[in-house]
């Protein structure tokens, strides 16, 4: 589904990528030869910690050890820290939550989805990716599907009568394996990128279809970067071409996602598009940030200008669209380029804190994109609303472009047409931690 948000008024403000911001953690940072210096105004220390001695990529994954261990256990951030960094002094372990105890944010997200059909439908089959996924950044808790008419699972009629009312059919997000059921009504499972889908079906008669998801994420900040600390983006795109037996996991996993898809193809027009955003011997992610804003700034938001079969090569001819051919367009030239990208489904915040302005696709379910670096792994920046993927985004699912991760979609028989009407809301929960 395509969001129909208006664009704002205002950018959000590029951010600074000067070679002055202070650097996150990287495997590019060079490890000093004598352990730091600790400033005089610190707590006083009497020993050499471990984690003075940690170089910065190592810290850096340590940290996302924590998180994990958040995540899995239902610790916070400085019990699990402190699980991971036992034999290390307390005051020391500040260094990491300085990393990983960002702020939080908990979010509820219902997404609706009705269609009313102008004839009568006799048989519907079903594919829904709407149960969204648990990821170092986002906790699910308490997702729900409600789907109305009663799937045939459900019906106690078994189509011999009237509709059954609109019943929650799946509850519970917190489940880490896909295990398929006889009573599994949904018949769930986990696609090829670890995305939660599930099928219906309807064998009845009906002339509409009611589907809403509602569930809770609670957010945090994802670890800093410094963009200019990544890779030239020559090298990256060298090591994502074929080399049979060299490749470790994270790069066959990205290598997938530097192949051409039907909505995000490699095309020539697209690598023209970006060549100027990515000279030779630039750090990748300073490419990736200047593309997003080109595209950014460069782009028209159009909810009426294009369609959902709009391809990224149509898209870069119009110059316009909306956050789905935003987000194919980034992908398209990035492809092009012969590095990885991958694209996100989600939502993004209703009401954004006092202050900020309203970013656009609000209401309406949203799309961004992931670039692979070698450094930091996936790193996802929105080019709609030219900011990097925070604690207003919540991850849905993600796959090669829309197509493999479409919300909604089915097959059915009869006359019956009917244009989907959209409607999201995602609302803070409880007060903010800062």
């Amino acid at each position: 589904m395509t969001p129909t948000s208006p664009k704002p008024a205002e950018k959000p403000p590029t951010p600074a990528t000067s070679a002055g911001a202070s650097p996150a953690p990287g495997k590019a940072a060079v490890p000093p030869t004598n352990p730091p210096v600790i400033p005089a105004d610190d707590a006083p220390v009497t020993e050499t910690s471990v984690l003075d001695l940690t170089r910065a990529d190592e810290l850096h994954e340590l940290t996302v050890t924590a998180a994990a261990a958040r995540l899995t256990a239902g610790q916070t951030v400085a019990q699990a820290a402190r699980l991971v960094f036992s034999p290390v002094p307390a005051h020391q372990v500040e260094k990491v939550l300085a990393l990983a105890d960002g702020p939080t944010r908990r979010l509820h997200v219902r997404h609706e989805t009705t269609y009313d059909y102008d004839a009568a439908v006799e048989l519907a089959h079903h594919l829904a990716h709407l149960r969204p996924r648990n990821t170092a950044e986002q906790q699910v808790q308490d997702w729900a599907l409600e789907i109305s008419p009663a799937p045939d699972a459900l019906r106690t009629d078994r189509g011999k009568g009237d509709i059954v009312a609109p019943q929650r059919v799946f509850e519970g997000a917190d489940v880490h394996d896909a295990v398929e059921t006889d009573g599994d009504p949904l018949r769930q499972g986990l696609d090829g990128w670890g995305n939660w889908r599930c099928s219906f079906s309807h064998s009845v008669v009906h002339d509409s279809l009611r589907v809403v998801s509602t569930f809770s994420a609670e957010l945090c900040r994802p670890p800093p970067i410094n963009a200019e600390l990544s890779p030239p983006w020559e090298d990256v795109a060298e090591r994502l071409r074929y080399h049979p037996g060299e490749l470790d996991d994270a790069e066959r996993e990205a290598v997938e996602f530097a192949l051409t898809s039907y909505y995000a193809p490699r095309d020539a027009a697209l690598r023209r598009y970006a060549a100027s955003m990515f000279p030779p011997g630039r750090p990748l992610l300073l490419g990736a940030l200047a593309l997003m804003h080109e595209i950014n700034e460069g782009f028209d938001f159009r909810p009426h200008a294009t369609s959902v079969a709009t391809r990224a090569t149509d898209a870069l001819r119009l110059r316009k669209g909306v956050c789905q051919d935003f987000a194919h367009v980034m992908i398209g030239a990035l492809r092009s380029l012969g590095l990885a990208a991958r694209y996100v489904s989600g939502y993004l915040l209703t009401r954004p804190p006092p202050g900020q302005a309203r970013l656009v696709g609000a209401d309406a379910s949203h799309a961004w994109v992931a670039v692979w670096c070698p450094l930091h792994g996936w790193v996802a920046l929105d080019p709609t609303n030219a900011v990097r993927v925070g604690l207003d985004h919540v991850t849905l699912a993600w796959g090669r472009d829309y197509a493999d991760v479409a919300p909604l979609r089915g097959v059915i028989r009869g006359s019956g047409r009917a244009v989907p009407q959209v409607a999201v809301t995602v609302e803070p929960e409880e007060p903010e931690v800062a």
